[in-house]
Parts: C-alpha cells; sequence; structure tokens
C-alpha cells in the first residue's frame, strides 16, 4: 500500500517482538490473547449488528457506540493477529511496505477512538445539561457530520507519516520494540534526520488525542457544574450513573497511554517489558473491555442482544422482552 525504495537502505525488514525474556512460553501467553482476541470479534460486531438491525437504536447515543465498537474492531485487526503470529508461529518479518501499513492503520484507529470518545463527551453534556433540547441540537444528521469530520481529520493528519517515512533511510538495527508497528519505534531506527517525522509526529498526538482528551474535560467540568445544580440527590446519582460507561471508556483508552509517556519522561528506568506491556493495554484492553462494559452496563443494548440470540426457549417458546415505548422514549436520556 506505501511502496518504498530500499536502495539507500541497508536493511530491508523489520523484526518485531514478541514479549522480552518470555519466548519459551510464547504458546501459553498465546491463550489469554487469542481469548481477548475472540471476545473484541464477537463483542463489537454483536453490538454493531445489534444497532443496525435495531431501528429504535438509531439515535445519537447508540450510533456513537456502534462509531466506538468500529474503530475497537479496526484496532484489534491489526494488532492481534501481528501478535499470534509471533506467538504461534514465530513470525517477526515485516516487509518496510508492510510495517508502514499497519503503523498507518494503527495510528488511523486509535485517533478514531479518540474522537468517537470526545463526540460521546459531548453527548452526555448535551444530554445532562441540555435534556429539553437534545434531541434537537444531537440529530442523526448531525452524529453524520461528526463521524465525517473525525475520519477527515484523522486521516488529514495520518496520511502524510508513512509518506514521510519512505524518505528514510535505515542502516541500524531492524528490531522493533514492540509486536508491531508504531511511528517512533520506526524513527528510532533510521539513520537519517528525523527531526522532521518527529516534529510531525508529536504534533498530530498533541492535536488528536492530546487535544481530545482536553476537551473531554472540559466537558466533564461542565457536567459536574449541572449535576451539583440539582436539588435532588437522586438525580445527582441518575445523572451521573449515565456517565458510568463513557468514563470507563475514557479510562481505558488514555490512562495506559498517559501513565506511559510519565514513566518514559519522569519515571525510573525500568525493564523494557514493562513498558510494552502498558502499551498493550493501551491497544489492546479497550476493545475488549468497551462492548463489555456496555453491554453491561446499557439496559437497551442488553436486552436486544438477548432478544437477537434468545429467540426461542425451552420446548420452542417464543422468548419475550418487556421493552414498551416507555423504554424507548428513555433511552436518548440514559
Amino acid at each position: 500500500m506505501f511502496p518504498i525504495s530500499s536502495n539507500d537502505s541497508v536493511i530491508s525488514t523489520f523484526l518485531v517482538t514478541g514479549t522480552p525474556g518470555l519466548e519459551a512460553v510464547h504458546t501459553w501467553i498465546s491463550i489469554p490473547f487469542c481469548a481477548m482476541f475472540l471476545v473484541t470479534l464477537v463483542g463489537n460486531t454483536t453490538i454493531m449488528a445489534v444497532i443496525w438491525k435495531e431501528h429504535p437504536l438509531h439515535v445519537p447515543m447508540y450510533l456513537l457506540l456502534a462509531m466506538l465498537a468500529a474503530s475497537d474492531l479496526g484496532l484489534s485487526l491489526f494488532t492481534f493477529p501481528t501478535m499470534l503470529g509471533i506467538f504461534w508461529l514465530d513470525a517477526r518479518e515485516l516487509t518496510f511496505s508492510a510495517c508502514f501499513a499497519q503503523m498507518f492503520f494503527i495510528h488511523t484507529f486509535q485517533d478514531l477512538e479518540s474522537g468517537v470518545i470526545l463526540a460521546m463527551a459531548f453527548d452526555r453534556y448535551v444530554a445532562i445539561s441540555h435534556p429539553l433540547r437534545y434531541s434537537s441540537i444531537l440529530t442523526n444528521g448531525v452524529i453524520a457530520r461528526i463521524g465525517l469530520a473525525i475520519t477527515a481529520r484523522t486521516l488529514t493528519v495520518q496520511v502524510p507519516l508513512p509518506i514521510l517515512l519512505r524518505r528514510l533511510c535505515f542502516c541500524r538495527s531492524n528490531v522493533l520494540s514492540h509486536p508491531y508497528c508504531l511511528h517512533p519505534d520506526i524513527i528510532k531506527l533510521s539513520c537519517s534526520n528525523t527531526r522532521v517525522n518527529s516534529i510531525l509526529g508529536l504534533c498530530v498526538v498533541l492535536s488528536t488525542m492530546g487535544l481530545d482528551f482536553f476537551l473531554i474535560l472540559i466537558s466533564y467540568v461542565l457536567i459536574l457544574k449541572t449535576v451539583l445544580s440539582l436539588a435532588s440527590h437522586g438525580g445527582r446519582l441518575k445523572a451521573l450513573s449515565t456517565c458510568v460507561s463513557h468514563l470507563s471508556a475514557v479510562t481505558l483508552f488514555f490512562t495506559p497511554m498517559i501513565c506511559l509517556s510519565l514513566l518514559h519522561r519522569f519515571g525510573p528506568r525500568l525493564p523494557w517489558h514493562i513498558y510494552v506491556t502498558m502499551a498493550n493495554m493501551h491497544f489492546l484492553i479497550p476493545p475488549v473491555m468497551n462492548p463489555i462494559v456496555y453491554v453491561v452496563k446499557t439496559k437497551q443494548i442488553r436486552e436486544r442482544i438477548l432478544k437477537l440470540f434468545l429467540k426461542k426457549g425451552p420446548g420452542g417458546s417464543q422468548v419475550t422482552f418487556s421493552m414498551g415505548m416507555s423504554t424507548d422514549k428513555q433511552k436518548n436520556a440514559s
């Protein structure tokens, strides 16, 4: 997808790394990773299928959830297979083009997920601070435009990265630090001047995930201000409970990344497998946990998944669920 001339490069391939020091037990390590990949595929695909099939769920809150599931699924499809290939087949070698393509898609879906989480924070702010205007502010058309804006922003900042990597010469070690290709990891192996690549990479991070995290914090400050202004203690708890799932998504996505950045810059020197493990948590844990959290915490999703998979009970009788119009009317503010 991203052709590169390696005439000036001493090396022509990269080697991805599994779990340092634990190569002898890679087969056993692969078992939980395989289970995580299966949960990710089933969970996120199910959420997207249920939202697509059930017309009452075609509302902003659930459309954003479908976007989050799509981002998680894409991120998993470009990270888990490489890791399982290392664990099962010791398949560590990647060509320049394959590595740059993987890097592009990993960072693209990472930025898409960050943007969707920000949009979900805005959704929660409108639902809590302006409940009577919720349906007029956040229409399906607005959500579609938000999705297009997130995609356009992501492609605008990510497309130049692999293109600029093509001009670099690689003549140092070809061993990457992670089980997949990441932009900072690749440029460390170049013997060319990588100043432009480093500056652009930093600007991309700050203008996407950095900016998104800052705006999410502002959203929750405004949400907390609105909640504290409510006279009823029960009303406060009910309003905050609608944010639990989203707060979990924010925590799962941003916490490993922030901790890893702080450790790299200010923390003590730790064994390298600690940094690799935290990087894996950032890319692998959110796609696994997000569908679980949203299914557990969202009644409408849970009921419709049961309706989809448990259509018939014992003896062939039809299973029915009490999902009346009152439930559907309340879902926008839940």
